[in-house]
């Protein structure tokens, strides 16, 4: 393994931007069963919360994070998330009411099948099957 001059360890958190944390929690809770791993205020009087979400057994969460400057939601997030089951995950949030693609893309040669989803600002996240 090349050596390198940090310490750096692991992916920790990413950020995805949102209009209503509170709507972003039940979203990423109820309908991608995520679960709720951090939420504290901060700040003077203005009411800023750190929110983070998790899948179960994962370390990396994701930041639900005000919109605001920079941080606009409606955009690709870069995110993506992997499932040993394709079709059943597409299936399942389809059925949730989640903005799933209408089908899974299947490319020929190595990229695996994958779909894209879309939470309630229209950020857009990843699914591949690993």
């Amino acid at each position: 393994m090349p050596q390198t001059t940090t310490h750096l360890k692991q992916l920790a958190t990413v950020m995805v931007p949102v209009t209503d944390q509170d709507r972003a929690i039940d979203y990423y809770v109820d309908r991608l069963g995520f679960e709720k791993r951090t939420d504290v205020r901060f700040g003077e009087g203005d009411g800023e919360r750190w929110v983070e979400v998790g899948l179960p057994d994962a370390e990396t969460t994701i930041a639900l994070v005000p919109e605001r400057g920079e941080w606009v939601v409606g955009r690709m997030t870069g995110v993506s998330l992997t499932t040993g089951a394709i079709d059943a995950t597409h299936g399942q949030l389809r059925e949730a009411g989640v903005d799933v693609d209408v089908e899974v893309m299947r490319i020929d040669g190595p990229p695996p099948p994958m779909f894209w989803f879309r939470d309630l600002d229209g950020n857009q996240l990843l699914i591949v099957e690993a």
